[in-house]
């Protein structure tokens, strides 16, 4: 049955598709003859308990510089439509959070995916922590003694805001760093949120793994490799990607969170894994869907238009 998919996205304008997840995603979608609609964050709305998005029709190419077409944007209430993907990037900040209880209004009458209560309710590097027997040891905090007593313990940590996204503020610190009072000072000043830190995983050198699982089961991966001058395997911080297989280990990590992840809805998820330990849970926009196939693994945007569709028509 032929869908309506309204996509809240950044501006379609502005992706690039090589690497995209969203793009990957909408043309799947119009490869099975669902209608595509696109709008922006800033143009959803909520009009006496109405949500309203101005949205352009949208047909989508793979062909780099001409990927896209929209149409005259139309007003319109989103409980007409059948399905919304919530793919915006982050940050995680009050607009995204705010736009979760917009949606909330129309979910489950429209399909939002992710579920977007269970969006708002698992920040990526606080949502992880419900397994903490899967995780490095880890400390979510602002308290400068607690930092540095985690530091004498450990050695080498790594700090990063709680609700950073994308790589970015990622830093390594030693047991003797003589720039940690300075760090500290320059987190304090540009973060108001508490700051994840971490024990160092010199494996990761070898790469972090992204995984993604779909319904709660794990379907393909790709290993993001840091440049040799980074701890950062972000490809946007100039990660190479690199095709893998999942040990037993992260087998283990994915049946272990699969259940909890279908139950809150959450159909579309990835994670990230270093050296066997889960370091993130990403619900928000997860990428690495067209790294995935590239490399020459499977067609998990596919898998994710089974599960919406079977959701969908339930």
């Amino acid at each position: 049955m032929p869908l309506t998919v309204a996509v809240q996205m950044d501006p379609i304008q502005t992706i690039r598709i090589a690497g995209d997840s969203t793009f990957a995603l909408m043309v799947e979608a119009q490869r099975r003859g669902h209608a595509l609609l696109h709008y922006t964050p800033e143009r959803l709305s909520m009009r006496d308990g109405r949500v309203i998005a101005v949205a352009e029709p949208l047909t989508v190419r793979d062909v780099e510089g001409d990927h896209y077409t929209l149409g005259a944007a139309e007003r319109m209430d989103l409980s007409a439509v059948e399905v919304v993907l919530m793919r915006q990037d982050p940050p995680f900040d009050m607009a995204y959070i705010t736009a979760t209880h917009l949606l909330e209004r129309i979910h489950p009458h429209t399909l939002v995916v992710n579920d977007p209560t269970s969006v708002r309710n698992a920040p990526e590097k606080l949502f992880v922590t419900m397994f903490p027997q899967l995780m490095p040891p880890t400390l979510i905090t602002r308290d400068r003694a607690e930092i540095e007593a985690f530091r004498d313990e450990f050695g080498e940590i790594v700090m990063k805001p709680l609700h950073g996204h994308g790589g970015a503020a990622v830093l390594r610190v030693t047991r003797e760093d003589p720039n940690f009072g300075s760090l500290f000072d320059l987190f304090s000043t540009a973060f108001k949120e508490p700051w994840v830190v971490q024990r160092f995983l010199p494996q990761v050198r070898q790469g972090d793994k992204r995984i993604i699982l779909v319904e709660g089961v794990a379907l393909g991966a790709v290993n993001r490799v840091p440049a040799p001058n980074d701890i950062r395997s972000n490809m946007v911080r100039g990660g190479a990607a690199t095709a893998t297989d999942l040990t037993p280990r992260e087998r283990e990590i994915c049946d272990t969170i699969g259940p909890e992840l279908k139950r809150r809805g959450l159909i579309f998820v990835g994670i990230d894994v270093i050296d066997g330990y889960l370091t993130e849970i990403n619900v928000t926009s997860p990428t690495g869907l067209r790294a995935i196939r590239k490399l020459g693994g499977p067609d998990i945007a596919a898998a994710i238009w089974d599960a919406i569709e079977a959701r969908a028509q339930a």
